[in-house]
């Protein structure tokens, strides 16, 4: 009978790398640090959408953090697969791609609400 644990399929020695799941230190920092730097603009965004410019809020203002709501949405529901393991590792830059257009969103929400010019 074989011996199963010798099989290489393909590859040029033995290929122990981990498929999903395990992460090095290094990526579980960065993945906090844009995680968490993501979810504090996010959360400052939807505050001032209800503040500025003044206490009623403006329905244009609250309707703009709806959206942006909206997008955090997906990128949760991606970031809880990753996690999981259900994602390939692939998909972590489509997840720090959503990031990236939340945090301009949110940018781009911020600068309407102070009307800056």
């Amino acid at each position: 009978m074989d011996d199963f644990t010798t099989r290489s399929y393909g590859t040029s020695g033995m290929d122990n790398r981990p498929l999903f799941g395990e992460t090095s230190a290094r990526d579980r920092i960065i993945n906090l640090a844009v995680g968490g730097f993501t979810s504090l603009v996010v959360l400052v965004t939807v505050i001032s959408s209800f503040v500025f410019p003044s206490l009623p809020p403006r329905p244009l203002n609250v309707f703009f953090a709806v959206c942006i709501l909206l997008a955090c949405g997906s990128a949760i529901v991606l970031i809880f697969w990753y996690r999981q393991g259900d994602l390939e590792p692939k998909f972590r830059n489509l997840i720090y791609y959503m990031l990236a257009s939340i945090l301009l969103l949110c940018l781009c929400a911020n600068l309407y609400f102070h009307d800056v010019r």
